[in-house]
């Protein structure tokens, strides 16, 4: 045999072993998506928790045989700052979470993972895995932030833009971690916009990855190089359960950003960023694409195999783009001082915050004109359509429960999209298809996202606190409309 041929047969050969490898991965995690109910933590499926409800999960941990938990800090109202450790291989591997309070998508994915490697299913692989890397969590970095699910800690400051001064003792935390465990990989998790899509698409970027830049040129070093390689092995799992989901943040340096700073401290960092899932608003189908693909990483970077990626398939994931409305009507007709214009609206649904960390949507109109580029996670096509105004039923009720017991249905039919009470609820919205007002309540001037849509002299649709009723259906049903003054 000449050596034309040993080479041939030695190539064969090793393309063989990828291809074999890599089916086995790809069957390894498709086990992990389909089981992925036997690990999640199911104390924490609201976006919305506190400190007080993470603790007796790592708390269990102190007694696991192979897990180590150590307090590394406190944050500035004194909650502890903890790192759940596992594993005994070489290559350290660093996850931490909610650096921003209000981000909590991947934490519950943490917990869902610690109860993967606490369990009993997939052993053999993750004896494997543990052998060769070690995992440190760190859950919840910004407790006081997740207290009150705000962006920014107690002291009002960004922690992701304090990566120099350390000005907050969470920040200085997050450093002295990293420079202790001088970690191989990094993975800095948060939440970004449901707003975003992949660009130029109308599929949200449900998940977003970046591989850091660590200077202004946004060079690429072998640091730099092995996060961008990671991310295509992630980027690979997750077409398989999200197809063109999948965005790239922006990577811009900014210097005083923790990200951008740990990929240029030695730390192969990959940013993720959980976006919108349509019908998601919890977030627990994008917890569960966290789960696969943060388990993805970690085999791939235990079997080194991330090493055979292409860095230029990094570079062919979409954009992140802001371009997607919760709701989207394309082309209606709009009459304003007794002309007719033709439109496009783009209508999004704000989340407002109680006391007590629930929530309930305030829409508005974010934009009008021609929307031919953007999309909607509800889209309508409004051509023929009129927009007019919702009105104010003309009787007036007692309370709630007297209007509860009238048909609804019927006076939204009719036009109505707000009925005025004697007695107000205290709250600030409530379970019914149509807003309720005071009676001294007067409707705004400019356009507000309660209106109808007629057609050939017959109301067909109905948009209520931004959400689309379409009225011949039997019931309606919104995620909550207004109590206004």
């Amino acid at each position: 045999m000449n050596f034309k041929n040993i080479s041939l047969l030695l190539f064969l050969c090793g393309f063989f072993n990828v291809s074999v490898s890599s089916a086995q991965e790809k069957e390894l995690y498709k086990e992990l998506y389909n089981s992925y109910e036997d690990f999640k933590e199911e104390s924490i499926e609201q976006r919305r928790f506190t400190h007080s409800e993470i603790q007796p999960l790592i708390e269990k941990f102190k007694e696991k045989e192979n897990f180590e938990v150590a307090k590394v800090g406190e944050s500035i109202e004194g909650r502890p700052l903890q790192l759940i450790s596992t594993g005994e291989g070489e290559v350290d591997v660093f996850l931490w979470s909610q650096m921003h309070g209000d981000e909590s998508t991947a934490t519950m994915a943490i917990f869902d993972i610690l109860n993967f490697l606490d369990s009993e299913a997939f052993s053999e692989e993750k004896e494997e895995m543990l052998k060769k890397v070690k995992l440190h969590f760190l859950p919840m970095l910004n407790p006081d932030g997740a207290q009150r699910f705000q962006r920014r800690n107690l002291l009002g400051v960004d922690i992701n833009r304090d990566a120099l001064r350390l000005q907050s003792p969470e920040s200085k935390t997050l450093k002295r971690v990293r420079d202790s465990l001088d970690a191989d990989f990094g993975f800095n998790l948060h939440d970004q916009s449901t707003y975003y899509n992949a660009e130029r698409t109308p599929k949200p970027a449900t998940i977003s990855y970046l591989a850091p830049a660590y200077n202004y040129e946004k060079s690429i070093n072998d640091v730099r190089a092995a996060a961008m390689q990671v991310i295509v092995q992630m980027n690979n799992i997750l077409q398989e359960y999200a197809p063109g989901q999948v965005g790239r943040y922006n990577d811009d340096f900014e210097p005083r950003a923790f990200g951008d700073n740990i990929q240029k401290w030695g730390t192969s960092t990959i940013l993720i960023e959980s976006g919108g899932y349509p019908n998601d608003p919890e977030k627990q189908e994008i917890r569960k694409l966290n789960f696969v693909s943060i388990l993805a990483a970690v085999f791939s970077i235990a079997e080194e195999d991330y090493k055979n990626a292409e860095i230029s398939e990094y570079e062919k994931i979409p954009n992140n783009d802001r371009k997607l409305f919760d709701l989207k009507l394309t082309g209606l007709t709009y009459e304003l001082l007794g002309k007719e214009y033709i439109l496009d609206l783009g209508i999004n649904q704000r989340e407002v915050q109680d006391e007590n960390l629930d929530y309930f949507y305030d829409a508005y109109i974010a934009d009008r004109g021609d929307l031919s580029t953007f999309y909607g996670y509800e889209d309508l096509d409004a051509s023929g359509f009129k927009l007019l105004e919702g009105k104010i039923y003309p009787e007036s009720f007692e309370n709630l429960a007297e209007l509860q017991q009238e048909n609804i249905s019927e006076i939204l039919r009719k036009g109505y999209a707000y009925v005025a009470l004697n007695e107000l609820p205290e709250e600030d919205f409530a379970e019914i298809p149509i807003n309720i007002v005071s009676k001294e309540f007067e409707i705004s001037e400019s356009l507000q996202p309660h209106f109808f849509l007629e057609k050939d002299g017959e109301l067909e649709y109905a948009v209520i606190n931004g959400f689309l009723i379409d009225l011949s259906e039997e019931k309606f049903q919104v995620e909550n409309a207004l109590i206004l003054d």
